[in-house]
């Protein structure tokens, strides 16, 4: 079994009964839905935080197309859509 550790958050009265009710329906224990929940948290951020990161790199190495010619290869993109579907 991994490591684990303690960790104590505030929350309102009204959440703690939400998680209650939730811990009851799933069988699951309050704190178990309550590291799913941080480490669910946690990941999506720091995928949108790494993906920010990794735009700014290629900004500074010069990979980026110009806004123009991305709506060009949008707007060729849709028109050939449009005529595929007709």
């Amino acid at each position: 079994m991994a490591a684990r550790t303690t960790m104590t958050i505030r929350v309102t009265p009204d959440l703690k009964e939400k998680l209650g009710r939730l811990a009851h329906n799933t069988r699951r224990t309050k704190s178990y839905l309550a590291a799913e929940a941080v480490e669910a948290y946690v990941n999506r951020e720091l995928q949108i935080i790494e993906g920010i990161e990794r735009g700014l790199a290629d900004r500074e190495a010069g990979r980026v197309t110009p806004h123009d010619a991305a709506m060009d290869r949008i707007d060729a993109a849709i028109a050939a859509a449009d005529k595929n579907a007709a």
